[in-house]
């Protein structure tokens, strides 16, 4: 008998126990759960045998029975659902939140300031791992507006954060000044960032906010010290561009005198010369003002082009007639060095639409360039074709090349390209910038091919239909890149030897720094 009722309660509770573990509740709890059931179910066993014969009294058999028995069914159940409910231990608001942050990492290891806000934006709590690096005012403004901190210019930043989240805004950011109350900072403000996440209830109303105040001064002045140097920077290259057209301007007007009267003096209009010596000088005295007033027109035109003054005077006009008026010009001085001037343009080819002037001045001086850089008996050649809508302008020479090392520092203003060969030449190193600026302004490509010691190409693609006029904007249109004639192959001594090609292309910029 008592291993069977043993039996019996080892049931009773296993069955209790696999009921109360789809509860979740704790294995304390459980256990101390399932001895109440136990009496609560002994009880109602013998119940089971006293109420129906307590009944049977009153009622016939056929009626206590069922009567006793519902009864003592209702009064169980009724007991174990209040035994649950009143035995069961009520989690406290405490414990919740308790549950609810214990992955949270501590107020006081976030970064910057962690500012607690109701929706009105009055602060509720302060806390964050640099509490003690913000000014004192800081730390105590807990039941304080915090609008009232802020620089009265960026309260309004501050509110219009605060209505993002008010309609409905996940986050938002705000970037805040406050009068600097730290001695030891020598700045008038305190620049810091407020990245605000809101907290609602179960409408979605806002009842709260969160903020994260991180200091950003430091970044504030390196911004302003990098904005005051890019500052410093335009004003100094404006002050050089001004400073070279006003020089330019001045440096004119006496060497047209020295040139208008060197050409009296050379024309013998008052007098002949006494002999071939005072002659030479006249005519060197020319030469040497012809030159400089070329390299202060190229100033000029290199000022215009920074200040992004220069106006094109597009028009209609043959390529032939500008590569042949270049030929005129240079022709002489390639004659007198011994080279080979030759031209070679595409058959039936119309008029363009460019500006003539700055066409000619390109050419000019590519093959002025060309010429100076190529030994007696070379060749300098100017080509033109049209290719789909572009017409391709190439300038070629035999001359010494360039380097690999140096093709990229080539089209800077006031830079040469010095070697052995090289220093021997004048020039201002002007030319290739002024020529990179006027090709961009036309909305075209520039691109240069050379092998050191065997030769240079440069190559140029600007729109026939003048569409590519620009006022110095850049472009994303991909480059050309120029291929090494085979002729000059030929002229170089054959392609037995293997060769290397070292290109250098790009948008050419009229904005030159």
């Amino acid at each position: 008998m008592r291993q069977i009722t043993e039996k019996t309660i080892a049931a009773i509770d296993h069955a209790i126990g696999m009921w109360l573990s789809r509860m979740e509740e704790d294995a304390s709890v459980r256990t101390a759960t399932v001895h109440s059931l136990r009496r609560v179910v002994a009880f109602g066993l013998t119940a089971l045998v006293v109420v129906p014969a307590v009944f049977c009294f009153a009622f016939s058999a056929s009626v206590a029975l069922p009567l006793g028995v519902a009864t003592v069914v209702a009064v169980f159940l009724s007991v174990v659902a209040v035994l649950l409910a009143l035995g069961r231990p009520r989690k406290s608001e405490d414990a919740v939140i308790e549950q609810a942050t214990r992955d949270v990492v501590p107020a006081s290891q976030v970064p910057g300031l962690l500012l607690t806000f109701d929706e009105h934006g009055v602060v509720k709590g302060v806390s964050g791992r640099d509490l003690k690096q913000f000014p004192k005012h800081f730390q105590d403004c807990t039941g304080h507006l915090f609008a009232e901190l802020v620089h009265v210019s960026d309260r309004i930043a501050l509110m219009q954060a605060f209505d993002d989240l008010r309609q409905g805004g996940d986050c938002a950011l705000a970037d805040l000044r406050f009068e600097n109350a730290i001695g030891a900072r020598q700045t008038q403000f305190i620049h810091a960032r407020m990245d605000m996440t809101p907290t609602r209830d179960q409408t979605g109303r806002l009842v709260g906010v969160v903020g994260q105040l991180r200091d950003i001064t430091e970044k504030e002045l390196l911004r302003s010290e990098i904005a005051r140097k890019a500052e410093e920077a335009e004003s100094a290259n404006d002050a050089k561009s001004r400073f070279l057209a006003a020089v330019s301007h001045e440096l004119r007007t006496p060497l047209n005198a020295v040139l208008g009267f060197s050409d009296i003096l050379a024309g013998e209009y008052f007098g002949k010369l006494e002999n071939d010596r005072q002659r030479e000088y006249v005519s060197l005295i020319r030469q040497s003002g012809a030159h400089l007033l070329s390299v202060v027109n190229t100033m000029l035109d290199m000022s215009k082009l920074e200040a992004g003054r220069y106006e094109l005077q597009m028009e209609p006009f043959r390529i032939g007639d500008a590569i042949a008026t270049c030929e005129g010009m240079l022709g002489l001085q390639a004659k007198q060095k011994g080279l080979t001037l030759t031209s070679r343009i595409q058959r039936d080819m119309g008029e363009v639409v460019a500006d003539q002037r700055a066409i000619q001045q390109v050419l000019i001086n590519l093959a002025g360039n060309a010429i100076k850089f190529t030994e007696s008996g070379g060749v300098v050649s100017m080509d033109a074709a049209l290719e789909g809508g572009m017409l391709k302008l190439s300038v070629s020479d035999t001359g010494i090349g360039i380097a690999a090392d140096k093709i990229a520092f080539l089209g800077q203003p006031f830079m040469q390209v010095q070697n052995e060969y090289t220093r021997r030449y004048e020039g201002t190193g002007l030319g290739l910038a002024l020529v990179k600026g006027l090709v961009e302004l036309h909305g075209g490509s520039f691109a240069i091919s050379s092998r050191a010691g065997e030769g240079t190409v440069v190559t140029i693609l600007l729109p026939a239909d003048g569409s590519g006029r620009t006022h110095g904007a850049d472009h994303d249109n991909a480059t050309v890149t120029a291929e090494f004639p085979p002729r000059l192959k030929q002229q170089l001594g054959g392609s037995d030897m293997k060769m290397k090609e070292d290109v250098a292309d790009g948008r050419a910029k009229a904005k030159i720094a």
